[in-house]
């Protein structure tokens, strides 16, 4: 299994050339690590935490900045099983989470308390999907 932990140059630039003035749902799939692996040096490197309990410390400390900027999680579900896709890939958390706008995304990421609380993803993440979805209408039918 290939690791995507965090987007790339091109990913990032793709993300930021979209219109930004408009809400954006972000799907999350992730597979946790069984071990936390934080880079030498850090006070948690030796902590002993698996990778849920990580990605953990990472909601509670970007929780703040999440709700000052009106972002939320829309939708969350257990993964059971993939019908129609790669059948090596499973999911520890399953979300939707809005936005806003982008701009609000973009300005999460770039939030020194945000940054600083990444590297709990980064020790926690295995491998990750996040994609981004413009919200529309529902319905009753498909397509």
């Amino acid at each position: 299994m290939t690791n995507f932990v965090d987007p790339d140059r091109t990913q990032f630039e793709a993300f930021k050339d979209l219109d930004r003035d408009h809400p954006i749902e972000m799907l999350n799939l992730v597979k946790f690590r069984d071990a936390a692996e934080y880079p030498a040096g850090h006070k948690l490197v030796d902590a002993g935490l698996t990778g849920a309990q990580a990605y953990g410390k990472y909601g509670s400390e970007t929780a703040p900045i999440i709700a000052r900027l009106g972002a939320s999680i829309l939708w969350r579900g257990v993964f059971q099983t993939t019908l129609i896709g790669p059948q090596n890939e499973n999911w520890d958390s399953v979300f939707i989470a809005r936005y806003p706008t982008a701009h609000a995304f973009l300005e999460m990421v770039t939030d020194p308390v945000y940054q600083m609380a990444v590297v709990h993803r980064q020790a926690a993440v295995e491998t990750s999907r996040l994609i981004r979805c413009a919200p529309t209408g529902g319905g009753e039918v498909f397509g």
